[in-house]
């Protein structure tokens, strides 16, 4: 027993340097090369493309904050977009802004552009820089009703406004400062308060980095676009570069304004690291897709719906608080009207209530309804690329309604069909007497034996009625013999 106990030990000891040893080499060796990658000079390359939205402004702030704690030297913003959400460009503006290290601008390659939020976000950036055949502008703010950029204001002028529209063309100034100093008027208060606000963002941006800001208020109250070239000479850009090497070797020895203070950038000798969109980038993309959100938070409701209806189904009820969950964290990114939500949840509550009450359609017509108008009104913005799809609103709306419709034809065909089972099904049901009786006997009845009573007396294969239950018991009458 002793010597047992001691090899034990001898084991346990040697497993466990064993062990030590294999981790600290796995350490040793996964640390060796992270240490020199860290050692190595990179300028990270992010790219920009398409509508940004919640997915892409989470891809780029992340792949600053990675760009940060890997120690790299520039991030170049490689940017291919026609504008997005207004939120999502904040976010990545405010990340610009407070990033230790130095973001470039990029539009590239050749035939892309940065307009709308593109156009902000090249403002912001530390450097910005085009490549040949690309264009930036028309960073108007899109949320205004169609029309509303430049129209007259439509309530009644007062009499200083009377008297000036009475003035000659000639007599109006001409000269360019002085009619800066008074800027076209909108449509609506709510149209000059969005212009407003996006002018002096833009002009703030401007100021901070240094470049034109008559032509970034220009872009914004007028929708002007510039080429690379155009840009470059009105001050609106850093470089002109056409490619990402000829980009680096402009940007060697530039210096750029950080929070923490001026910074000398040295480009010469850079890796160019290009990061891909991961699997978390990928999976907003899809979810944030409103017509996807919409189609989740639907299969969330009816699968809640199913489970409650069917306690103990199990699968309804976990796809659907999945489905409702992520529903709910696309809502949250994106630009909900909830009175539309609100809408159409409250539709789908009548819509299913028809099922329950007998209000001969009422219920179920006006649930359609504020289901349609509340998924016209969900989202609020005219980018197109946020706004739900009409053919998806009219087939989800569609299906809906079938379905519904469906039940309650099920359900009406169903309570006229005669009763199967229960009591209410014996009564009044014919069986077979199996046995001579006068008081009690036993009958065959729907394929099973009974044990039943009667006043009157009854023959073996006489057929009999039943009249009620008492418990377990039948109370029947002999039917009368045909001849």
């Amino acid at each position: 027993m002793p010597e047992l106990t001691y090899r034990a030990r001898y084991y346990n000891r040697l497993i466990t340097r064993l062990l030590i040893w294999a981790v600290s080499f796995g350490f040793i060796s996964a640390s060796v090369p992270a240490a020199e990658e860290h050692n190595i000079r990179r300028a990270v390359v992010l790219e920009l493309a398409g509508v940004i939205g919640p997915a892409s402004s989470d891809f780029v702030v992340r792949g600053i904050e990675a760009a940060e704690s890997s120690g790299a030297v520039v991030v170049i913003l490689r940017m291919n977009t026609p504008g997005g959400l207004d939120t999502s460009m904040r976010d990545i503006i405010h990340k610009i802004l407070s990033s230790r290290v130095p973001v470039i601008g990029y539009v590239a390659p050749p035939g892309s552009r940065a307009a709308s939020a593109g156009t902000y976000i090249m403002y912001a950036s530390h450097i910005a820089a085009m490549a040949p055949a690309t264009n930036l502008g028309s960073a108007t703010p899109v949320t205004l009703s169609p029309g509303g950029i430049g129209k007259e204001p439509t309530e009644p002028a007062d009499d200083g406004d009377a008297n000036e529209s009475k003035q000659t063309q000639d007599e109006k100034p001409t000269d360019k400062a002085e009619a800066k100093e008074k800027p076209p008027k909108l449509g609506t208060a709510m149209e000059r308060k969005v212009v407003n606000d996006a002018v002096a963002y833009i002009k703030g941006l401007a100021r901070l980095r240094g470049r034109n800001e008559d032509w970034a208020e220009d872009a914004v109250r007028s929708a002007l676009n510039l080429t690379a070239e155009d840009a470059l000479e009105q001050n609106v850009i850093d470089l002109v570069a056409k490619d990402i090497p000829d980009l680096l070797a402009q940007l060697d020895g530039h210096t750029v304004e950080l929070q923490s203070g001026e910074l000398s950038v040295k480009t010469s000798d850079l890796v160019v690291e290009t990061v891909e969109p991961d699997w978390r980038t990928r999976l907003l993309v899809i979810i944030t897709n409103p017509n996807v959100a919409y189609i989740l938070m639907l299969l969330g409701v009816y699968g809640l719906f199913f489970e409650m209806s069917n306690p103990g189904s199990m699968y309804p009820g976990v796809f659907g608080a999945i489905c409702l969950l992520l529903a709910l964290y696309s809502f949250q990114v994106l630009p909900v009207n909830y009175a539309g939500l609100a809408l159409i949840l409250l539709g789908m509550a009548f819509m299913v209530g028809e099922l329950f009450v007998p209000s001969f359609g009422v219920l179920g017509i006006g649930g359609a309804v504020a289901f349609v108008v509340g998924s016209l009104i969900l989202i609020e913005t005219e980018i197109e690329a946020f706004q739900l799809s009409m053919p998806v609103i009219v087939t989800v709306t569609a299906v809906t309604v079938l379905f519904v419709f469906t039940l309650i034809a099920m359900a009406v065909r169903q309570r006229k069909k005669p009763v199967v089972s229960g009591r209410e099904q014996m009564i009044g049901g014919v069986g077979e007497a199996l046995e001579d009786f006068s008081g009690t006997g036993n009958i065959l009845i729907h394929g099973e034996r009974w044990s039943a009573r009667t006043k009157r007396p009854v023959r073996k294969g006489q057929r009999v009625e039943v009249r009620e239950m008492d418990g377990l018991t039948l109370i029947v009458e002999p039917l009368e013999e045909q001849p």
